[in-house]
């Protein structure tokens, strides 16, 4: 994978290179081409990153150290040790009928393995270099028999191809065209081996795409016609992820994010399970994120018209972890029971927002509400009538259409933990809808001034500004083990307000224990409202109260309480 922290760098349904954010027209989803449909109707996919780099639990590529000036990698593992990993790699425990087996327990509907990363090796038996799984003591062909099993059980196969070879001493060099005629030789063999694959996935690494690219591209046409191929083999410098550069690249590929609201062009947003965002096994202490975290990957990448690529890296012995299979077991359980608002559909028509995402097909909406920021939720009008409404899992919702919006109501007990989907069927086909924006309330503590008793080292970019600037990508964070703290907000001048949402970073450490929101009145801190075990975002309601001065003051923390936003709201 390209890191975007460390280098700074089918179906064409639009070639211009349209960036992240820019204004999609105010028109319904343009319909997929039928190459793209199963793609487009799984919208659930797994990517596995691994090889002989596991042995070390390092990032696959980017740990070893630089050989060649050209290339980004500058990691710590000299080279002549990454490079002899091989020798040592024997994944005895492989099970290619397992692996796809966890992917099926899931519910992803494809996979795809890391067959060629920017390190070189070859997870096949290879005629075009010795650098592959044969020179192993395990020697077994990886892609022989997780192709076979794959096929065998109905899933999808995609084969990962870096065009880069960061150990290649001719890639990038004034010998440039041996390290191709080398490079397409591994390609073609790759195609040729296995059998129809469903997905080809280039990558890049931020410098001069120097790929031959329309030769390249000839190949994957001529011995793979039906594999869809990603955007990533032409983007170099100035380039992003999110633009489609050539009419051979079918999708673009947002990395570790979700992509932006957009049902013009094909997506998929690739991200990891790993706690620390590690592509490849990380060995026993990095773990994995939440269900919570993982299954709202999903969630809003099909709200916003995309798809999931969700990585797992097994281990050395070939195994899948099991906190990765259970966490994938885990998805699929979700899925089994609130697939029908995810396989199949289209994002929209209402767009991401705070409360959650929707999806729809056929003459229904499901709405995904995330957050319960409002009771009832309150959306835009929608240019269509309800005529029914259920809660997927049981329950009931109520559903009020005014000139004003729309007003959905679900009692407590019939709301879902993760997500509550509510399903509103239309008496017209939601497909025909054009995406209608959320509006977002400003909250109250955006924009001003902010004090803490504590800011982690001293660092400006964790300061107690960055809990109000309205930006869920910045945080307030203490220094390790802060036990109690406080984060006050002056508002300017006295206003009122009833409601707060706190978002708390990296919830899965349980951090925030007991906290007390207070208000500054006759001189003295006074509590509006009381919580413990603050987790992902509390929303909560009390009476209404008035100040200029407002604190949110934790009173006990395991460690370093840090926090994405804290929001007051009329």
């Amino acid at each position: 994978m390209k890191h975007i922290a460390r280098v700074v760098a089918g179906c064409c349904l639009a070639v211009a290179a349209l960036s992240a954010g820019e204004a999609m027209p105010a028109a319904p989803p343009r319909p997929y081409p039928e190459r793209l449909q199963w793609w487009a109707e799984a919208r659930f996919g797994v990517f596995i990153h691994w090889g002989p780099v596991s042995l070390k639990e390092t990032e696959i590529s980017w740990s070893r150290a630089n050989t060649n000036p050209a290339c980004p990698n500058q990691g710590p593992i000299p080279a002549a040790v990454y490079d002899s990993l091989y020798k040592e790699f024997n994944p005895s425990k492989f099970n290619a009928e397992q692996w796809v087996n966890t992917v099926a327990a899931a519910g992803a509907r494809y996979m795809v393995l890391t067959a060629k990363h920017c390190d070189g090796f070859l997870l096949w038996h290879s005629q075009a270099s010795d650098y592959s799984i044969a020179a192993t003591p395990f020697q077994r062909d990886i892609g022989a028999e997780l192709a076979t099993a794959a096929r065998a059980r109905g899933t999808r196969l995609g084969w990962y191809f870096s065009p880069m070879d960061w150990r290649d001493p001719d890639f990038r060099s004034e010998r440039n065209a041996a390290f191709l005629g080398r490079m397409q030789a591994e390609l073609r063999e790759l195609l040729s081996l296995y059998g129809p694959i469903a997905v080809l996935w280039f990558d890049w690494d931020g410098l001069p795409p120097l790929y031959d690219q329309e030769r390249t591209y000839g190949i994957v046409k001529s011995l793979q016609p039906q594999a869809i191929i990603n955007n990533r083999l032409d983007l170099g410098p100035g380039n992003n992820d999110r633009q489609i550069l050539s009419p051979h690249a079918e999708y673009y590929t947002p990395e570790q994010s979700v992509g932006a609201y957009d049902d013009q062009r094909p997506w998929e947003s690739c991200m990891t399970t790993s706690r620390r965002g590690q592509w490849a096994w990380g060995g026993t202490q990095d773990g994995v994120k939440p269900l919570a975290d993982c299954l709202g990957m999903l969630i809003r990448c099909a709200g916003g018209d995309g798809n999931l690529l969700l990585n797992i890296g097994p281990m050395p012995s070939g195994e899948i972890a099991p906190e990765q299979a259970k966490l994938l077991q885990e998805m699929g359980a979700w899925l089994a029971a609130n697939g029908e608002s995810i396989y199949g559909t289209r994002g929209g028509p209402f767009k991401p927002g705070d409360y959650g995402v929707s999806t729809r097909k056929g003459n229904t909406v499901y709405l995904h509400v995330l957050e319960w920021l409002t009771d009832p939720l309150l959306l835009p009008a929608l240019p269509a009538t309800v005529v029914r409404s259920r809660v997927l899992g049981g329950g009931d919702a109520e559903v009020r259409q005014t000139a004003a919006g729309l007003e959905v109501r679900v009692r407590a007990s019939a709301r879902q933990p993760l997500d509550t989907v509510v399903a509103l069927e239309l008496d017209r086909p939601a497909l025909g809808l054009a995406a209608i924006a959320v509006p977002v309330p400003v909250s109250l503590t955006t924009g001003a001034t902010a004090t803490a008793s504590n800011t982690y080292q001293q660092q400006p970019q964790y300061g107690p500004d960055k809990a109000v600037d309205g930006n869920g990508e910045t945080r307030w964070a203490t220094d390790a083990g802060t036990t109690a703290a406080w984060l006050e907000v002056d508002l300017g001048r006295t206003v009122a307000f009833s409601r707060t949402v706190i978002r708390q970073a990296f919830p899965e450490l349980k951090r925030v224990r007991t906290f007390a929101l207070e208000y500054w009145q006759d001189g003295q801190w006074k509590a509006c409202y009381r919580g413990k075990d603050l987790g992902p975002t509390l929303a909560a309601s009390f009476d209404p109260v008035s100040a200029q001065r407002v604190r949110l003051n934790i009173t006990e923390a395991s460690d370093g309480p840090t926090l994405w936003e804290f929001q007051l709201f009329k």
